[in-house]
This record gives C-alpha cells, structure tokens and sequence, in this order.
C-alpha cells in the first residue's frame, strides 16, 4: 500500500513536470490558429463545465453564493489573467522565453506576501536571491531573441507576463488566506469556468482576428483542455498533498526546461550561450528565495516548539 501511494505520488510529479512544461507550446500552436482570447475562453470554459459536472456526479456540493464568487474570483485573477497574459505575450516572445519569465514568480509571491497584513517580511537572503534572479532576467531581456521586432518585443513580452504573474501569486495568497470548504475538484471547477466566461466577452469584442480553422489548432486546444487543465490540475492537488513542498516545487524548473527544448525542437526557438547563462542564474536566485522561505518557516514552527523535518 505505501509503495503504491510512493509511485501514485511519483507519476503525479511526473505528469504536473511534463504537461505543464508542454503547455507553453500547445499555446502557441493554438496561437496559429485563435486569437488568446479565444484560446483562453474555449479552454478553460470546456474544462471548468466538465470539471463541475464530474464533481457534481461524484457527489460534491456546489459551495454557498458567497463562496462560489469569492472561488470564481480567484480563478479569474489565477487562470484568467494568469494564463490570458501568458496566451498574449506568445504573440510576442518565444514560448521557452516566456517560460523563463515566468519562473521568477516566486520573487512576486514573497513580495506580495511581505506587503500583506501579518505576511513574511523580506530578509537579507531572500533580497539576495531576488537579485540574483533579476540579473539572470536581465541578462535575459537584452538578448537578441526576441524575433523580428527585437528588443522591443522582448521587454512587451516581458511586461505581460509579469502582469500575469503578479495577477496569479494575489489569486493564490487571497485564495490561501480565504480557504474554502468546497471539495478541490469542484472549486478548481468553477475557477476554471470563471476564467473562461470571463475571457468570452473579449473575444467577442476585440478587433477582429482572423481565425484559422486547422486540426493542429484545435487539437492544441484539446490539449490543452486535457493535459494541461484536467491531468495537469489533478496530478498538481495530488501530489502536492503526497510530497514534500521543497521536493514538489521543483516542478518549475523542469517545466521551463521542458517547454524551452519543445521550443527549440519544433520552432527553432533562438537560445544559445547568452540564454542558458542566464537561466541558470535566474534559477540560481529562485532557489536561495525558495530554499530561505523554505528556512523560515521551519524557524517559525521551531519557535512554536512543533517538531520538522528538512523534507517538509
């Protein structure tokens, strides 16, 4: 029984590793064919309904007024604006290049959260790291990847993103700081949904994009829908009850590596020398944040005389 629970939690890694590395080329595919608001909307619409009607045939109540709105919120904020602006700045930068951006959403998670009432304030490690991992975004950002408009295209692609992330870590702090009482499969449903219907009335009333109706384009939104909303999610709530957070948050790095190699294999995404230097000292600086915020807590839980390990 535990070796069984030790593979499940295993191949639950496995799965949030590749597939949520693997999304940032289905946006892009899908990209060929939708504009990102339809992108978003169909995905995560398709996805949230399904989600909701699998909770409600298991049994699991749809949460209060109160909760279903406060849940829906946090999934527009999470997913919609967090994956709509990275939808977005794929027009713009490679899908391995925004990858890396987004991998620094550790140093919003710790910031925003020192701004917060009763939040952990910044110590000097983890003000450290933050500039580790700045230069390492900087280094980034002056590179000449990013495509026909050059610079100008990278630091856009740049700032959406990290609007986007800024937008998922307030969705995650609020969400933690008001937990719900529904069941994880019916309130990642409604946030999904949330973040789909939200998307709809902008990709009925932005200017007019072609669409281009191919197989490629829409089975990359079947993709998406499947593998990186339904196994994705799934295997994230699985295993992040089964393994250790300081193992389990590793998935980060392997995603990026995952998603910047899928985008050098079928697009020929540009990075070289220049690119990996600096993803691995934004790397660098995201693990002495994680590993400081990590020592933290376990200090505060010693203060509280509660007994840790260094795998928990």
């Amino acid at each position: 029984m535990h070796s069984k629970l030790g593979i499940r939690a295993g191949l639950a890694f496995a799965c949030v590793c590749l597939f949520w590395g693997t999304t940032y080329l289905g946006i892009r595919m899908a990209l060929e064919a939708f504009p990102p608001a339809v992108v978003v909307a169909s995905r995560f619409v398709i996805s949230g309904g399904l989600l909701i009607v699998f909770a409600r045939v298991r049994g699991y109540k749809t949460p209060p007024a109160r909760e279903f709105w406060r849940t829906a919120f946090f999934g527009f904020l999470i997913l919609g604006l967090g994956n709509g602006s990275l939808a977005y700045s794929e027009l713009l930068i490679p899908s391995g290049m925004a990858s890396l951006f987004i991998t620094i959403s550790p140093f919003w998670l710790v910031g925003l959260e020192s701004l917060m009432p009763g939040g952990e304030k910044l110590h000097a490690p983890t003000i450290a790291g933050m500039v580790v991992g700045f230069l390492g975004t900087a280094l980034l950002v002056t590179s000449n990847s990013g495509g026909a408009s050059g610079g100008f295209s990278l630091l856009a692609g740049f700032a959406i993103t990290q609007f986007g992330v800024a937008s998922w870590c307030s969705g995650s702090i609020l969400q933690k700081r008001h937990p719900g009482k529904a069941s994880p499969w019916m309130s990642l449903g409604i946030q999904q949904l949330a973040a789909g219907v939200a998307f709809v009335p902008i990709a009925l009333l932005s200017p007019s994009q072609p669409i281009h109706w191919s197989a490629r384009g829409v089975g990359a939104v079947l993709y998406l829908v499947v593998f990186g909303s339904w196994v994705g999610y799934t295997a994230y709530i699985y295993g992040l009850r089964r393994i250790p957070v300081a193992i389990f948050s590793t998935y980060s790095y392997v995603n990026c590596v995952v998603a910047v190699a899928l985008g050098w294999l079928v697009y020929r995404e540009p990075f070289g020398l220049k690119e990996t230097v600096a993803m691995l000292i934004i790397f660098t600086g995201v693990g002495i944040v994680k590993w400081q915020t990590s020592k933290s807590k376990r200090d505060v839980l010693k203060s509280e005389g509660i007994r840790v390990s260094d795998g928990t």
